[in-house]
Parts: C-alpha cells; sequence; structure tokens
C-alpha cells in the first residue's frame, strides 16, 4: 500500500514545500489541515462490518418536520423532494467518513491533486465509475452538475456554497479542474462533496429542459439507491442498486446493506409516535425530553420488542434557539432583541417541561473548540482590532454575553422579575414604552410577535414565554402552519421569529457564508434566516473560510462566536449531549462500535444490516445498546 505521505515525498521537494510539478497534495484523499487517518488502499472504515450482508428492508420516517414532497429534484427552491434523496442517490466527488471531520476520500475521484498555489484543484475519475442508465461518468458530467448547480435555476444556496469556485474545465474525458477565486484550503473538501448527475437528466427531444422545470424526471445519478415504491406525496421506498458501480469499492464497504429502505411520511407528531408503537416503522429519533420520559414506554418496550437508547457521540452541539427577523423593523435594535430574550426562563422550563434533561445553548458554536469564553485574548483581538470602529466598545472590554440564568433562592441569583426589570429598562432606551395597555413606539404603534411552528411541539415552551412577554407589554401570537407553508414562509423572510435548529459541525466553514454572510441576507431561500449584514462578521467569515490551520480556525470562529452573540440575533435554546434513539429489535443488526461523529439516521441507513439478511456472511454479533433505559433522563 501507498501512503499519502509517500505520495507527496516522492514527488515534493521538501526544502521548497511543493512539488515540483505545481502540485501541492496528490492522493487518494485530501485533509483540510494535512491529517489523513487511511492510507492509499485501505480495506474499510473502521467503523464498519465489511462482511455485512445484503438484504431485508427497514422502513423510517424523515429526520425533519417533513410532511409531504411534491417533486423528485433536490435541487431546486420551490416544493419538497422526498427525504433523503440525496444520500440515497448521488455520489459525489469525495466522500467523508464519520471519524474524521476535515478529511475526505475518493469516491467518484480516483485522484485528487491540489495546485501549489492552492488556487486550483483537479480531479480523476474512477474508470468504472457508472450512472444508474449505465453510462459512464464523464468530466463533462461533473462540469455539467456544478453548472446547473451554480444556476440561478436552482436553489440559491448552492450558489453561496460554490461561491468561490470560479470555474470548471473539462481536461480530458475523466480529468476536471475546478479554479477557485483565492486560496481556501476547505475549497477542495466543498467541491468534492458535488453532487454529480448525467447530462441527460432532463433532455427530453433532444433539447434540456431549464433545472427548475424538472419536477417529476426521475434523476439519473450513480448512488447506492435508485427510486422504488412510491406512494406519491406520501411514502418512498428507495431501491439497493444490486449492480451498484462502488459497492465493493473501499469507502462503500460494509455500507448500504438493506434491499430496501422505505420513508413513511405522517403529518401529525402524536400519530408517528403511536405508529412507531404498533410497528408501522423500525426507527425514530427524538428530541422532545417529555416524549422520550413518558411516551417511550409500554409493553413493547417491556418485552424488549422496541429498544430504547442514549447513545454517545463526539459531536459538537447542534445550535437551536429562536430566530429575530431583523428585517423587520421592530427588531433592529440590538437592545429590543436582548430584551425579549431575558424574558424566557430557561431554568424553569427544564425543571417543569424537559425532566432536567437539557443544557443551555451559549454560543453560536455548541460545546466546541470555536465557543468564545470570557474576555478576547491576544489571538482574538489581533482579528478584533482593525474592526473596531464598527464594533461596539463591549465586544473587547466586557465578558461573551451569558444567557440570562434564573435562581431559585433569590438570594443566590437573579429572579425572572430581575430580569423584566432590566428588559423593560432596555425597551424604554429603544424608544418603546407602555401606554394605553401595551407597549407602543413613538408613533403609537403596539408591539406585536407571532411565533411561526410547524409541528405544535413548541406551543409549552412559547406559552410561558409569551406570558412573560406580556407582563412587558409585548402582544404574542403563536401560530401552527403546515411545514410546507413554512418553509415558503422562511423562504420569502415571511415571519418574526421562528425556531430553528443548525446540526452542529466538527470544522465549521463555507457553510457559514450562507448562514450568515452580507451577500445571501436578501436571497431567498437562503439559510441567513436572521438577514444579518454586518461589516464585522463578513471579515471574520472571511478569516475562517481562509484558515490553513486548525488553530486559525478556531480563532477566527470564536471571534464570529463573540461578535454575533454581542449582537443578540436569537434567543438561545437547549442542547442535549446524546442521541435519543428507539428501534425495532428484529429489525437491525449493527457494530459493536460507533464512531465520533454521526448522526444517527445516517448510521442506520449506512452501516446498519438486517439480521435476516440470507447472505450472512459475517459473525460480527448485534451491539448491546448504549445507556438502555424506559427511564425518563
Amino acid at each position: 500500500m501507498r501512503s499519502p505521505l509517500a505520495f507527496f515525498w516522492k514527488h515534493c521537494l521538501l526544502a521548497l514545500g511543493f512539488c515540483a510539478s505545481g502540485t501541492v497534495w496528490a492522493a487518494h484523499a485530501y485533509a483540510q489541515f494535512g491529517d489523513i487517518r487511511y492510507p492509499s488502499g485501505f480495506s474499510h472504515f473502521a467503523y464498519v462490518n465489511p462482511e455485512a450482508p445484503k438484504g431485508g428492508e427497514v422502513v423510517l420516517v424523515p429526520p425533519t418536520r417533513q410532511s409531504n414532497f411534491d417533486k423528485y429534484n433536490p435541487f431546486t427552491l420551490k416544493g419538497s423532494a422526498p427525504p433523503s434523496m440525496l444520500g440515497m442517490m448521488f455520489d459525489t466527488l469525495l466522500v467523508g467518513n464519520m471519524d474524521e471531520p476535515t478529511t475526505s476520500y475518493g469516491l467518484l475521484a480516483s485522484d485528487v491533486s491540489v495546485a501549489s498555489d492552492r488556487l486550483s484543484v483537479t480531479f480523476q475519475i474512477h474508470p468504472q465509475a457508472r450512472f444508474h442508465n449505465g453510462d459512464p461518468v464523464l468530466a463533462t458530467d461533473v462540469r455539467h452538475s456544478f453548472e446547473r448547480l451554480t444556476s440561478k435555476q436552482a436553489a440559491p444556496q448552492y450558489r453561496t456554497y460554490f461561491g468561490e469556485v470560479k470555474k470548471a474545465t473539462v481536461l480530458s474525458e475523466r480529468s476536471i479542474r475546478f479554479d477557485f477565486v483565492r486560496p481556501n484550503s476547505e475549497l477542495p473538501l466543498i467541491v468534492g462533496s458535488l453532487p454529480v448527475f448525467s447530462h441527460k437528466w432532463g433532455l427530453e427531444g433532444g433539447v434540456l429542459k431549464p433545472l427548475d422545470q424538472m419536477v417529476m424526471d426521475i434523476p439519473i445519478a450513480s448512488g447506492p439507491y435508485r427510486i422504488g415504491r412510491v406512494q406519491f406525496g406520501k411514502d418512498i421506498s428507495y431501491e439497493r442498486d444490486p449492480a451498484y458501480w462502488a459497492r465493493d469499492l473501499n469507502v462503500r464497504k460494509g455500507q448500504f446493506n438493506f434491499d430496501r429502505i422505505t420513508y413513511k411520511i405522517y403529518k401529525d407528531s402524536t400519530a408517528q409516535l403511536e405508529a412507531f408503537k404498533a410497528g408501522e416503522f423500525d426507527y425514530m429519533q427524538s428530541f422532545i425530553a417529555r416524549e422520550w420520559a413518558r411516551a417511550f414506554t409500554g409493553r413493547a418496550f417491556d418485552r424488549g420488542d422496541l429498544i430504547k437508547a442514549e447513545l454517545a457521540h463526539g459531536n459538537a452541539g447542534d445550535f437551536q434557539g429562536f430566530l429575530f427577523n431583523t428585517r423587520r423593523d421592530k427588531f433592529q435594535d440590538v437592545r429590543v432583541r436582548q430584551a425579549i430574550a431575558l424574558a424566557m426562563d430557561f431554568e424553569w422550563l427544564n425543571r417543569q417541561l424537559f425532566y432536567n434533561a437539557y443544557s443551555r445553548v451559549r454560543g453560536f458554536f455548541v460545546a466546541s473548540d470555536f465557543e468564545a469564553k470570557g474576555r478576547p485574548g491576544p489571538d482574538e483581538l489581533a482579528l478584533l482590532m482593525p474592526l473596531r470602529s464598527v464594533l461596539p466598545a463591549a465586544v473587547f472590554d466586557q465578558d461573551v454575553p451569558q444567557p440570562p440564568q434564573t435562581a431559585l433562592d433569590p438570594a443566590s441569583g437573579q429572579t425572572l422579575r430581575d430580569h423584566l426589570r432590566q428588559a423593560r429598562d432596555l425597551l424604554k432606551d429603544a424608544g418603546w414604552t407602555y401606554r394605553d395597555g401595551a407597549l407602543r413606539n413613538a408613533k403609537g404603534q403596539a408591539f406585536k410577535i407571532e411565533f411561526l411552528d410547524s409541528s405544535g411541539s413548541m406551543g409549552r415552551v412559547v406559552t410561558p414565554f409569551a406570558k412573560n412577554l406580556e407582563k412587558l407589554g409585548i402582544q404574542v401570537q403563536y401560530k401552527v402552519i403546515d411545514f410546507a407553508l413554512l418553509q415558503k414562509r422562511m423562504d420569502v423572510f415571511d415571519f418574526d421569529i421562528i425556531s430553528n435548529r443548525t446540526v452542529g459541525s466538527e470544522a465549521p466553514g463555507t457553510e457559514l457564508l450562507e448562514r450568515y454572510g452580507s451577500r445571501s441576507a436578501d436571497v431567498e431561500g437562503s439559510g441567513n434566516v436572521i438577514g444579518l449584514k454586518d461589516q464585522a462578521v463578513d471579515a471574520l467569515l472571511d478569516k475562517a473560510v481562509s484558515a490553513t490551520s486548525r488553530p486559525e480556525l478556531v480563532t477566527s470562529l470564536r471571534a464570529l462566536d463573540r461578535v454575533l452573540r454581542h449582537g443578540h440575533y436569537v434567543v438561545p435554546h437547549w442542547y442535549g449531549g446524546v442521541h435519543r434513539v428507539s428501534w425495532r429489535s428484529k429489525a437491525f443488526a449493527r457494530p459493536a462500535e460507533l464512531p465520533r461523529f454521526y448522526q444517527p439516521e445516517k448510521l442506520v441507513t449506512t452501516v446498519w444490516w438486517s439480521p435476516n439478511a440470507k447472505a450472512m456472511s459475517s459473525t460480527v454479533p448485534t451491539a448491546p445498546a448504549a445507556k438502555v433505559s424506559n427511564k425518563a433522563p
């Protein structure tokens, strides 16, 4: 086997620090910070069972709040695609793994080469790569996919995500180069994650449809599954492709083991849980502490037919909170946003509603190295000082803001009443005073807030929050709407406050441009839900995405977290340290070891297998559940 280091030393001049050929990196994998675990020719990832049998069927529900689907195209803004379609059907040039957050290995690409100036990356396409229609995957298909996804016909987040990629150039039948706007060590990973599809997808009568008009056209992709049985808008099955071109490739060995994976969609969360207990599907994840403690119980759990487990993981914590739409005039003053946040009593919620199962979200990079603490140190100050003219003085001379805390004993800390007094004073300073039965501005307009929710689960949180806000004179409306309507209103920024969750990342980077960057603030459908436009934030985002080492990334993100927290753009929620999952015991077998970084639904669909599969060729035992318990957390 040839290791990437051996390859590098053979072809590079150590004293100059770059390759004589002009290539600084050429190997089977790429790591943002140079740390590759698996050498060239490795057999399989450590957390899989390479002998896992193929066969069986598993029935799941979407991990999101999806209530329907109305198209087969996952790349456009309008409408909803079937759940998990991207991961099931579309291969990418590179693929990551669940143990290394900033490293990816060749999938469609058999080799990746980064130029010595870091302004381009070249991929060699695997000669065996095939689409579902039997056509070879060629460099022209890769360029076609890139150009379609960065066009105005695609959802806008793709243009932001690939925004620093200048162009794609076909060098030969199976060789393609991507040129970058500037050096950025993350860009090879970004380009490597490009979903690739055939240039024939959407071709009708020799004419290619615009991407946003491809609604019912079945994608021509190259992934491990194809679309199977469909009850349109409700249920969809993905059928494993027995001729999948990468089935024996090391980055796919022991993965995608079920012959059929079906997703059933329920519009009501209560109906979904009861259906799980009745045996209509095989696995679900719980995000609600009360539900986990009180509803995941019964004879099926007592008999062991249903397993209830809290799976440990090493993930960064998920960010969750109520997000202000700062495009609305009433939320543009930071004092108003801070005052509203003071009215939420997390400690009461955790005691009374959450069974003390959660910790408070404090920053934008939860439970990670990137979370700001105290006052800025010398490394952060080096980034912040050039921005001093556009930052509040508090960024430099005060500790990073913390969510308000209430104490049971008034003598040991502040109470909710103390926080409401602070909120009243902040609102008054911002021009809002209580008169004529409501909190009003100088024009006499009453302060009204609408909370939108698609599941109804936030009602028990909003209700006590609203009562506290009403003590300040703020009128609150809590409105439950269908998820598709909520998504549409979010896409056009027609909301006051919404609850939002972002999965934590061990190496945040380019995706932050779309989430917090000024360029995406007015782009419909973008991830910049807050509507954030801030010169200092943009400058720190620029530092983060151009980091060339882990310490540089940590420093830039801590500075970013600090600036965002001083902006009080959210009312922070809470997070848990485990994945709460439940599954039908006879439906799954799984490796004994869990990977370090994972989302449980992806673990189920890629790594687990059916214990009833006929082609059983391994004696790897089913692992015992981690922290299995039917008691409240």
